[in-house]
């Protein structure tokens, strides 16, 4: 995606795997799509969509289960033209259950 003159900056805070109701799911794989449907609906908040995303910034607390974390990114992103990352290891994140926090920023 490239950023036109003009465009709209749109920065999420990092999001976590706490569902509506407070529960965070087990795993990797269930976190993961967690963060990402937060993501979304912050992005929506602001008026913008997955297609707007132009960066994402992973932490996660291992980075043994990055094949899941990719493969659940790719249900939103498009994989034919997918937004800039980085990815960081941290020792923990602000509560021990939490596995992964993406931020993203998007365009419009």
């Amino acid at each position: 995606m490239t950023i036109h003159e003009g465009s709209r900056l749109i920065w999420t805070s990092g999001q976590v795997a706490a569902g509506p109701d407070g529960a965070v799911p087990d795993g990797w794989e269930a976190q993961t799509r967690q963060v990402f449907r937060n993501l979304g609906a912050a992005l929506a908040q602001a008026g913008a969509a997955w297609a707007d995303v132009v960066k994402l910034t992973f932490y996660v607390v291992d980075t043994d289960e990055l094949p899941v974390v990719r493969a659940v990114r790719d249900e939103f992103v498009n994989v034919a033209a997918p937004p800039t990352s980085t990815l960081i290891r941290v020792a923990g994140l602000f509560r021990p259950e939490f596995l992964i926090e993406v931020e993203a920023v998007a365009a419009i």
